[in-house]
């Protein structure tokens, strides 16, 4: 299993408030984040692309964000988590010159993830007059299997569908070093996991909450993409899944940490403005709260994997399970209200005593992928 980390521009209201230039500071703490991922043996890192999302999420731009990170690491594989293809919030065009253009930069370092948006607050934004979310599929559909066509094609065959059309033009730059990027698909609901497996695609498996909740979804994935039929150049068999994780030096000193950082007000925003994602029973509505988070509810959070959390042995035993359970990849995501040095020392930590023992291959997973494509 690899590991990767996962960051969003998280700006709470306590920090704007006690902090004039909190989004300022929280952006550029994030990139920190990552660039110590990259030193500490962490093997991807995904950024978000989300618009109107106030607090949880202001990483609209994150192709710039990336940019910046194609060169200021080295060895980690940089991730769009997502760019999102829908022709009323990017045009599919532009969408494959920044990706190409990304995977220039960071010398074919980088991970294309795709998807249809955060929910109804963002992605209706773009749509007006539209009300159901369910027809950003439809779009997404008809669009997704253009990308490997306008890389690949010396001069792309054009498009004509329901949703947007371009006539034949040379897309470039086209991707560095034959073929491309690997693609990935967010799933937000169980189902996605099957449909992305039939298209070859890599999930970006955001929705999954626990590790008993992880095994007959890899499972369904597993099956179906024995026989994909890949949109792309290549395959990308890939379950990549998403946990909190605080490490620190000891098991006290990790749980303190959990309990003072507010982590309950980030997952009452998540509920907020991912409507589409599957609504546990009890979660509130917005602008109630979920309660704050105690000793014997963080004891209760990691005994039910709901959180990775403890000292490095606690957290390599954590960790196994989500390898057991099939996980090719392990995202924490890092931005949730815990200080910035702490934040550090949990990367640092993960990286010295769980990555060695858990990814012993030194190279990628998606490199070895596209490197067969390539022949």
């Amino acid at each position: 299993m690899e590991f990767g980390i996962f960051v969003q521009g998280y700006v709470p209201a306590s920090r704007a408030k006690a902090d004039p230039e909190a989004e300022h500071h929280a952006l550029l703490e994030e990139t920190e984040y990552v660039i110590q991922a990259d030193r500490s043996g962490f093997k991807y890192a995904w950024a978000s692309e989300h618009h109107f999302l106030e607090e949880y999420s202001h990483l609209s731009a994150n192709d710039v964000f990336l940019g910046y990170l194609a060169h200021a690491t080295k060895r980690i594989h940089l991730g769009s988590g997502i760019f999102n293809p829908l022709p009323q919030v990017n045009h599919p065009a532009k969408v494959a010159e920044r990706v190409a253009m990304l995977d220039h930069l960071s010398g074919g370092r980088f991970e294309f993830g795709t998807g249809r948006g955060a929910g109804s607050h963002e992605i209706l934004g773009f749509l007006p007059g539209v009300t159901d979310m369910n027809h950003t599929k439809e779009i997404w559909e008809e669009t997704i299997a253009e990308f490997p066509k306008m890389w690949l094609q010396d001069t792309y065959e054009g498009f004509k569908g329901k949703h947007w059309s371009l006539p034949p033009r040379k897309i470039l730059p086209k991707p560095y070093g034959g073929s491309h990027p690997a693609m990935w698909y967010a799933a937000g609901s169980p189902p996605s996991y099957a449909m992305a497996a039939r298209k070859g695609l890599g999930v970006l498996g955001f929705s999954v909450q626990k590790v008993s909740d992880m095994e007959w979804v890899v499972d369904s994935y597993k099956t179906a993409v024995r026989d994909a039929e890949p949109v792309a150049d290549f395959v990308n068999d890939n379950v990549m899944v998403t946990s909190t994780a605080i490490c620190a030096e000891t098991s006290k000193k990790a749980r303190e940490i959990a309990v003072s950082s507010n982590l309950n007000y980030l997952q009452s925003l998540l509920f907020r403005y991912h409507d589409t994602f599957p609504r546990p029973e009890g979660i509130p509505r917005w602008p109630e709260l979920l309660p704050d988070y105690t000793p014997e509810i963080i004891d209760l959070l990691i005994a039910e994997e709901l959180m990775i959390c403890g000292d490095p042995d606690e957290v390599l035993a954590q960790c196994r399970r989500w390898e057991a359970a099939g996980a090719d990849q392990l995202a924490f995501g890092l931005p949730v209200g815990v200080p910035y040095q702490d934040t550090l020392t949990t990367i640092k930590l993960i990286g010295e005593h769980v990555i060695p023992k858990i990814d012993t291959d030194p190279v990628h997973r998606t490199t070895r992928f596209r490197q067969a494509a390539r022949g």
